[in-house]
């Protein structure tokens, strides 16, 4: 039995920044498995990942960490280009090529105690997938994916059509500020949370990019803050990066406030690089302890 299993599709992202262009492979898959490879109690973490063979060295790269993937063939690999301005917080998006979807025959020997769902497309996981996974473990869902709408190479946001009979299965969400309002119709924060959680979400996580975080789980809100990085080099890939933070902390015992701070200081240092998640658990505390930021309970 693994601690947790992250399942999603690697990515070829063409990352488009003010001061320059590159290519790295990335999706929610990756940099889950780049960021958790750093932290300490990491070898009984499992990947599921679907991509071309063309990209099967991005695979290689995660085993030689010493984590266990899975591999489901696919005639494409998902292809994004993500373009940033100079605010980080904002990106504009094209999808360049579609990965074919997972199905429930190909997760029925995976097992783990909590399964994360990075969905980077709408078609990624049905509705089938996640009933079957929350009868097996804690199920984690990414939203993003589920709010996106390919029409040609254009990515435009939608709502989910199917998110009232979805989200009665997700023990922990995932969403940002504009995922959220998408989601639910509200612009605070705190009552798109108070939403989620009554549509039946235990843990929901609203990620604020430089206004930090909140976590809405039993009945109460933990204000996170946003713990400043020493640079901003790229910000792509910190709302995975925070996810992997704070599962790994719950999956360890750790409180919301705990697990919150974790999250929010490990995505912090993941901008400071291009990239995914390079630092140590080491850094990762010693940001939160040296920081003179403070969780709040309301």
């Amino acid at each position: 039995m693994n601690d947790i299993c992250c399942i999603g599709h690697i990515t070829l992202d063409k990352i488009i920044t003010p001061n320059n262009i590159i290519y790295l492979p990335g999706g929610t898959s990756y940099y889950f498995s780049h960021g958790i490879s750093h932290l300490d109690d990491y070898k009984n973490y499992k990947l599921v990942t679907s991509l071309a063979e063309t990209e099967m060295s991005s695979v290689e790269e995660i085993r030689k960490k010493g984590i266990k993937v899975k591999v489901i063939p696919s005639s494409k690999t998902v292809y994004f280009e993500n373009k940033y301005g100079t605010n980080q917080d904002n990106r504009t998006q094209r999808v360049l090529a579609k990965a074919d979807p997972f199905n429930v025959e190909d997760l029925k020997d995976v097992e783990a105690r909590i399964y994360h769902l990075g969905s980077l497309l709408s078609n990624d996981f049905s509705l089938d997938i996640i009933k079957y996974l929350s009868g097996r473990g804690i199920l984690s869902l990414d939203v993003q994916g589920y709010l996106r709408e390919v029409r040609g190479d254009k990515v435009y946001s939608v709502d989910w059509p199917e998110k009232l009979e979805a989200l009665k299965y997700i023990d922990i969400l995932k969403i940002n500020e504009f995922e959220m309002e998408l989601l639910t119709g509200y612009s605070d924060p705190i009552d798109a949370a108070k939403q989620i959680g009554d549509w039946g979400v235990k843990e929901v996580l609203v990620t604020l990019g430089s206004l930090g975080s909140i976590i809405y789980a039993d009945k109460h809100i933990y204000k996170i803050p946003a713990y400043p990085p020493k640079r901003i080099i790229d910000a792509t890939g910190c709302g995975d990066t925070y996810a992997t933070g704070y599962l790994y902390m719950r999956n360890k015992g750790a409180s919301y406030e705990e697990a919150g701070c974790f999250a929010a200081a490990m995505a912090s240092i993941s901008q400071e690089v291009h990239g995914p998640f390079s630092g140590t658990e080491q850094d990762i505390l010693h940001m939160v302890k040296c920081s003179n930021l403070r969780p709040e309970k309301l």
